[in-house]
């Protein structure tokens, strides 16, 4: 984790690892902007690159070739990374709900999270089909399916429903990919049938029709049975039912449909359209609220429909970077017009492929190494990070202050050190009120009746037993370093065979505007309490300052019986040692 050594004024937050947001996180890396914290909330920890999905599938290339790793993306940029889910916009308040910690708090919001398959418009689908989108959590159904394909001799057929770009795609790379494993273990590839199914009346409707004929003709001479002008209705455990009455029997179904939005953002009160994609303006920044922005699959331009595609959200990387920081000054914003006509270079899974811009297209070879010298340039610069670039001495930081809060601009180091230090009393009073510590019966006066110290009484008969120990922050999520805290410091109570009974907190926030150090107080506190009430300790009390780093640790006290009391100098060699929770 790196320490942020400016005052913390501003909160970035993005939501999502998309293509849009590795490169914001890239450039706010190359160009730090004192006093802002910058925050991924991200579902998975490597972002896969959409246009190496087929080949990924195709076992051309391999998991980390085909992925961004965004742990050291966001080292690099300075970031704290939150390894959890959105659940929830509440713009009014500037928070985002998350499935498995506290809320996060913002004031400019970015969101790039993709779009997912929509399965609950078809009866079964949701059950019985696997959806490509979200990318993560296909590639861990791809394996399943190559499993069984291996695992269960004879014939097996598979059938994609979608012909756009993406189905055609994804079924010409897993043919691929089957056929070489099948091979493999001396097996006929004929044994697995594959099957396009289509509603258009052509693949690849959205490309000029001698496009569509070329992968026509791909998919015949890959022995690809190509259903177009149907829907699929109804989905079921070996079947799918066709608008026309047919029904395919199948042993996987897997969807590449049309996109569509997720449920929180629908209902968060932001503007949407029908489908629930974001409402933007040029700049990318939301029609209805001026600090939230979005770009990639997620978001719609209203003055530039396009349709959803990898590349347009790598190209909308650069201006939201722009437009993020400018927001983040208070500077004009600049609009960012897609292109009318974009390259397409598709894949037919045999490192061989079809490029096509307008009514121009051509196919071969030589298309596929150009398309895998550009996508492996791309992911290149996510791997081998520029030198971050020298700052002058500007008006960027004095910009960055809280409203009405003069001493956020002050330099820090004319802190005072001292008692000084401790984090302000309405801060730790709002934080301590919404704090519920498990309550023990010898706690006589504690964090809910705060004084100097707190009263515990000893009426136990037996030993007690004290301990302390404090951690610099060692992940970014302060939640989650709150969990590790409390957790670290129990384990010396326990490894003495003792109960713990009561704890007191010692912590250090970083410099920051009022409402960022009591974000910051309430997440640590909030994870440590889940740990220590779980463990049926107090939280009595502590104390709390400011400081360069975070940091967190607790003095905790417990008890034991004498006769039961687990000394090091009483171990022998022989002795049993038992974990109640796994190593680590």
């Amino acid at each position: 984790m790196l320490t942020n050594r400016s005052p913390i004024a501003k909160d970035l937050v993005l939501v999502g690892g998309g293509h849009s947001h590795v490169e914001v996180l890239r450039r706010f890396g190359m160009k730090p902007l004192p006093g802002l914290r910058i925050t991924l909330l991200t579902r998975d920890l490597h972002t896969p690159y959409s246009g190496m999905l087929p080949g990924l599938v195709a076992g051309i290339y391999d998991f980390d070739e085909a992925h961004v790793d965004l742990r050291p993306l966001c080292q690099y940029a300075g970031a704290r990374l939150i390894h959890d889910e959105a659940m929830e916009l509440d713009p009014s308040a500037q928070r985002i709900v998350c499935a498995n910690r506290p809320s996060i708090d913002y004031d400019i919001l970015s969101i790039n999270i993709g779009s997912r398959q929509v399965t609950d418009a078809v009866p079964g689908v949701s059950q019985f089909a696997t959806a490509v989108k979200p990318i993560n959590r296909f590639m861990s159904a791809w394996q399943d399916i190559v499993e069984r394909a291996l695992s269960f001799p004879g014939s097996r057929k598979i059938a994609v429903v979608g012909g756009g770009a993406a189905g055609v795609e994804i079924i010409l790379a897993m043919q691929r990919r089957l056929s070489e494993l099948l091979t493999t273990e001396q097996r006929d590839p004929a044994e697995i049938q594959f099957c396009l199914v289509s509603k258009s009346a052509r693949v690849l409707p959205s490309f000029p029709p001698g496009v569509s004929a070329r992968f026509e003709k791909v998919l015949r001479n890959n022995s690809i049975e190509v259903l177009t002008g149907v829907e699929a209705v109804q989905a079921g455990s070996d079947r799918l039912g066709l608008s026309d009455g047919r029904e395919l029997a199948l042993d996987e179904i897997l969807w590449v449909t049309e996109g569509g939005s997720q449920a929180w953002l629908k209902n968060s009160g932001i503007a949407v359209n029908d489908e629930g994609f974001v409402e933007v303006h040029e700049t990318l920044q939301s029609v209805s609220h001026e600090n939230i922005f979005a770009a990639g699959d997620i978001a719609h331009v209203v003055a530039h429909p396009r349709p959803k595609a990898g590349v347009i959200a790598v190209r909308q990387g650069p201006p939201l970077a722009r437009n993020l920081r400018s927001a983040l000054l208070k500077k004009r914003l600049r609009a960012f017009r897609p292109q009318s006509q974009m390259l397409a270079l598709i894949s037919t899974g045999n490192r061989y492929a079809i490029a096509s811009r307008g009514r121009w297209h051509t196919q071969g070879r030589w298309v596929w190494r150009w398309k895998d010298w550009i996508d492996r340039r791309w992911m290149e610069k996510y791997r081998d990070f520029p030198d971050m670039q020298a700052q002058h001495a500007d008006s960027e930081q004095l910009l960055l202050t809280d409203e009405g809060t003069d001493s956020v601009a002050s330099n820090a180091a004319m802190r005072c050190l001292g008692c000084g230090a401790k984090v302000a009393p309405d801060i730790l009073t709002k934080v301590l009120r919404d704090l519920a510590p498990v309550e023990r019966p010898e706690v006589v006066s504690g964090i809910h009746s705060p004084d100097d110290a707190a009263l515990v009484t000893n009426a136990e008969q037996g030993l007690s037993v004290h301990t302390v120990d404090h951690l610099s922050a060692l992940v970014d999520d302060p939640y989650l370093f709150g969990k590790i805290s409390a957790t670290h410091a129990l384990s010396d109570i326990y490894a003495m065979g003792a109960a713990p009974r009561t704890a007191l907190a010692i912590l250090t926030v970083p410099y920051s505007a009022p409402s960022k150090v009591e974000s910051s107080v309430r997440d640590l506190m909030t994870g440590a309490l889940e740990v220590l009430n779980a463990a049926e300790t107090s939280l009595i009390g502590g104390h709390t300052s400011e400081g360069s780093e975070l940091s967190l640790g607790f003095s905790i006290n417990g008890h034991v019986e004498q006769q039961l009391a687990l000394l090091k100098q009483s171990a022998e060699i022989g002795d049993a040692i038992v974990l109640t929770k796994p190593i680590g």
